[in-house]
């Protein structure tokens, strides 16, 4: 049975090697490349674990940070790194996704691809299950989970947002979509396909469930691999009410904005936008009597959640209509300092 044959939801069996793909002998190329924008206090941490992990994988991999603010401001830090095997690129245009394709472009020479943010830190065996998995599967993409670090207070409200909590799934699972924040490519694939991310998705995110369920669509599968975990650190000026709306409300509209995107012709189109108007209204409509018996009972976290989800259907709605939020729109201010973090994931004093 081809790719495009297996039906979405089949179980996971023991994972098969695809030798056609994944028998290319034991000399591959790998490219781990960090995206990078006016945090480049967190880098230290990040690529000194990466430099250690490079050298688990024959032949050891390039590390490629693509720092995409104007100013270039990581560059003197990426630069004390550069006689480990780190590279330092400026990618001035707007956008993860142009950050993203620039890492693709810098990346033309290999076999594999590894994005990581940077304000995550891996597990110490992150690279070799990525790319282990990979080995053993011979998919088109691997994917790992973000588990979130909280370098903060939070009161119970944005806790119960569940905005922090994050999906696993058993090791070999054919995912639908994924995120690129922990995310390796085979970039054959990618490149026999001609994907690349779109450019309108680089202030609003989506770029990257787009990129994969484009992959998806043409065929290939993307796996988890549970063991490949990433820690993403989320600092204290994210862990606040007004933050998590946000979110959630740029998470729906970003939604429902790549699923029409995705979808050909006129008719499905606007039918696809009854779809999530009707949907959201009904959750709106139930959102809002969760919220209210939360209210009632004094749970502070049944309130978040019921909020926050209102705000994901109202997003939802809205992206079905053409409006997406730009969470990453740019400013000339830089932004808050966040505190130094160790590769342990405690704040250094």
């Amino acid at each position: 049975m081809s790719r495009a044959e297996r039906p979405p939801g089949a179980p996971v069996a023991t994972p098969e090697v695809e030798l056609g793909e994944s028998d290319r002998g034991d000399r591959l190329h790998t490219v781990v490349a960090v995206l990078t924008y006016r945090r480049a206090h967190l880098l230290p941490p990040l690529l000194r674990e990466l430099v250690v992990q490079a050298g688990t994988v024959t032949p050891a991999a390039d590390v490629v940070v693509v720092d995409n603010d104007p100013r270039g401001s990581a560059a003197v830090v990426v630069a004390e790194w550069s006689g480990r095997g780190v590279r330092y690129v400026h990618e001035p245009r707007p956008g993860i996704s142009a950050a993203r394709n620039r890492a693709l472009a810098e990346a033309a020479g290999g076999d594999l691809i590894v994005f990581i943010d940077d304000d995550e830190l891996p597990s110490p065996d992150w690279l070799a299950q990525l790319t282990g998995a990979w080995r053993r599967w011979g998919c088109a993409a691997v994917v790992g989970p973000v588990t979130a670090r909280l370098l903060g207070s939070v009161d119970s409200w944005v806790l119960g947002s569940g905005m922090f909590d994050r999906m696993r799934h058993p090791t070999g699972r054919r995912m639908h979509g994924a995120g690129a924040g922990n995310l390796l490519l085979d970039l054959r694939r990618v490149r026999a396909l001609g994907l690349s991310f779109d450019e309108r998705f680089g202030l609003t995110g989506g770029e990257d469930s787009l990129f994969t369920r484009q992959l998806i669509r043409a065929g290939e599968e993307v796996r988890w691999c549970d063991e490949a975990e990433a820690i993403e650190l989320i600092p204290a000026e994210r862990l606040t009410r007004s933050w998590v709306l946000a979110r959630s409300f740029r998470t729906g509209s970003a939604y429902s904005s790549v699923a029409l995107h995705l979808t050909a012709g006129v008719a499905a189109r606007a039918g696809l936008r009854m779809v999530f108007a009707t949907k959201a209204a009904g959750r709106i409509a139930l959102g809002a009597v969760q919220w209210l018996a939360a209210a009632a009972h004094g749970d502070a976290a049944g309130r978040g959640r019921a909020r926050c989800a209102l705000a994901g259907y109202a997003g939802l709605a809205v992206g079905a209509f053409g409006y997406v939020h730009e969470e990453y729109a740019r400013t000339p201010q830089a932004p808050a300092s966040s505190p130094t973090v160790e590769p342990s994931g405690v704040p250094a004093h």
